[in-house]
């Protein structure tokens, strides 16, 4: 009994080493992970990476590049030139505003309200070539443009 007692403790003891090891790999003790992680991708709409996008921003005429987040994102992580700004809460409301004779890109952060405003789109009829996230594109290489605060409006 003595002899299985020693080598669970032993056993114990190595898994636990081996745990913490791992974890001290994966990211140093008091160290906050730079490498975002994204959850799932759970909407039908594509997401695209940086080429793909990039393909798309090479018939700048057909395209319509709506950008989901709010004004403070917007100055915060830039966007790419020319874009439509809607909140994804306010899009079922303002469909009708939409041309449906260009191809669409929607676009967020992380490309999440992106891909859900797509899906939203695409069963109002509209042709969404997929969505994407703005800070992924960046990180991947492409150009983000800074967006400038409005100006104050001037007092009477």
């Amino acid at each position: 009994m003595k002899a299985v007692k020693t080598l669970l403790a032993v056993t114990l003891a190595f898994g636990a080493t081996i745990a913490m090891a791992q974890e001290t790999a994966s990211s140093p003790a008091g160290a906050a992970s730079s490498t975002y992680v994204a959850p799932p991708w759970t909407y039908k709409t594509k997401q695209l990476n940086r080429n793909q996008v990039d393909v798309l921003l090479g018939s700048p005429k057909k395209l319509l590049i709506i950008d989901l987040r709010r004004p403070d994102e917007l100055v915060k992580y830039g966007s790419f030139p020319a874009y439509l700004n809607l909140q994804l809460k306010d899009l079922p409301e303002l469909l009708e505003f939409i041309p449906k004779d260009r191809t669409i890109l929607t676009v967020s952060n992380r490309a999440h309200r992106a891909g859900a405003a797509g899906d939203i789109l695409t069963a109002a009829g509209y042709k969404v070539a997929g969505a994407t996230g703005s800070e992924d594109y960046r990180e991947a290489g492409g150009t983000i443009t800074k967006v400038a605060p409005p100006a104050p409006a001037a007092s009477k």
